[in-house]
Order: C-alpha cells, then structure tokens, then sequence
C-alpha cells in the first residue's frame, strides 16, 4: 500500500527542559493508507509529542524538531503557519482523550462541529450545520436534533467523545490521530467507542495513528504495532507477532499480564483470553 504519512529520524526537545535528553529520540514509521497504526508505551515515552509534531503543534518555537514527516510527499516541518491551518482538521485531524480540550462549555455542540466544516469549506452555514448533523448521525448519536442543540454539560462521557470524533471526520480527513480516545471512558463506553472506530475502518478506508497502551484496544483495531520508551522506538510489527513473541523485555512488561492470562490457556483456547476476546466481539 501506498505511505500516507512517512515520518523519519523524528527527534523532539523540548525547550524548557534542563535535560539533554530528547523527549523523542530518532523515531521512524510509516502508516499506509487506510492502515491503522497502534502506538503503545508508558506516559511520558513520546507518544504524544508525535502527534504534535505530525500536527504541526511545535511551531511557535515551543521545542527545537529535527528529522522528516512526510504527509502525501509534503514535509509537515518545513510548511508555514497558514499552510498547517489549512490541513489541520481537513486532511488530519484529531480525537483527544479529554473531549473538554476539544469543546467549548458555552457552545452548543452541533455549531462546534459544523464551526469546522466552515474554517475549511466555502459553504453556506446552512450547509455546514446539515453536514454537522449528518455526522453526528453517523457516529450514532441520536436523536441529532436534540443532541446538536445541547451543550456539552448535558451529555455523558461516551456522548461527547463521539461528537469529538464527529469533529474530526467531518472534512473527510486522510489521517485521524486518536490519543488514548477511550481513556475517560467507563468499559461499556469504549467497547461501543472501539466498535464504532472499527466500522468506520471499514466503511470509510481511513488511516488512524492510535494511541493507547491498553492492548485490548490495539488488538481490536491495530494492523502494526510500533512500541515506544523513553522516546526512542524499541519494536515493531504485527499486532499478532509483538502480542505473542515480542522481541524487547519492554514489551513483554507491558504485556505480561494480559500475556500470563493467555499463556496459561491450552494453545487452541489463547484467542479466550481479554485481548482476543474483545477483538474478536468486535
């Protein structure tokens, strides 16, 4: 498949910091399009500063960036301001784990939404509210008229983090990054949260960069599997191979638990164990 995006020898530090020591150290990746990539690690190995720096987010001189990130061909750090506001949200977006990062507490939730078709289409508001409302439909939040109508004090965790993701499809972008999108969520939440990202894969062809440390997620989503610590890359691979033989101790910490549940299994009966269970519900 074709690269979308083509990140090379991607080092971040940050400019507040004392330490020499980059808060990403000479990451390298590609994700083809409509691959989903997982990313897995501990807080603090980079996860995050990678979809920043994808994002153009570093710069206003917030941390020195060195390397490549290619999306379509063109280097995301060599582009100015105007031109990173102009894919931002239309060609990549974003879904946060924390939905109050992303939405206004004063503005009802559908004009948020269609407030991002019309920063990135010359279309009437009309329109740009229709759309608005067919999105929020698409990802299953119902009914539109009263969901588009209330403010986001007025709707549970799993609500709102459905019309963040609503946000971030709604210009059709190549690319979705999703940063731990379940974590504020309680288990019915992300499971129904997981299963809709998971349809959308397959009706939509979109490529996701996923972030999240929690492998049942990666399993019922992730194609490749790129493992990070102290900002430096350590594996990558299928989901499948890392799951089951990974080649760094780093990875089988972060797997031991969820892997001693299923070592434990008659080999025909491992797929019982959390991870495979999960994905394959889904």
């Amino acid at each position: 498949m074709e690269n979308l995006l083509t990140v090379r020898g991607l080092t971040i530090q940050y400019r507040a910091e004392v330490s020499t020591r980059a808060a990403v150290d000479g990451v390298s990746f590609d994700v083809a399009s409509g691959e989903v990539l997982g990313v897995m690690g501990e807080s603090g190995c980079g996860k995050t500063s990678v979809a920043m720096a994808i994002l153009g987010l570093f710069s206003g001189g917030r941390a020195f960036v060195s390397g490549s990130i290619l999306f379509r061909g063109q280097d995301v750090l060599a582009m100015n301001e105007k031109s990173l506001r102009n894919i931002r949200g239309a060609a990549i977006s974003m879904v946060y784990q924390d939905p109050g990062i992303a939405l206004s507490p004063v503005m009802r939730v559908g004009t948020q939404v269609a407030e991002v078709t019309r920063a990135h289409k010359k279309w009437t508001w009309k329109r740009c509210c229709a759309e608005a409302h067919s999105m929020l439909g698409r990802v299953g939040l119902s009914p539109t008229d009263r969901i588009f109508s209330a403010y986001p004090h007025q709707l549970s965790g799993g609500q709102l983090q459905r019309v963040v993701l609503a946000q971030a499809l709604i210009c059709g972008p190549a690319l979705v990054i999703a940063d731990e999108p379940t974590a504020s969520l309680d288990a019915r939440s992300q499971f129904e949260f997981i299963e809709l990202l998971r349809e959308l894969k397959r009706s939509s062809g979109i490529s996701l960069l996923l972030i999240s440390h929690t492998p049942e997620i990666q399993a019922s989503l992730a194609d490749r599997i790129l493992v990070m610590k102290e900002g430096e890359v350590v594996e990558h691979g299928s989901f499948d191979r890392v799951y089951w033989n990974s080649a760094h101790p780093y990875t089988r910490t972060l797997l031991r638990r969820d892997r001693r549940i299923a070592e434990g299994l008659p080999e025909p009966r491992r797929e019982a164990s959390k991870t495979y269970q999960l994905a394959k519900r889904i």
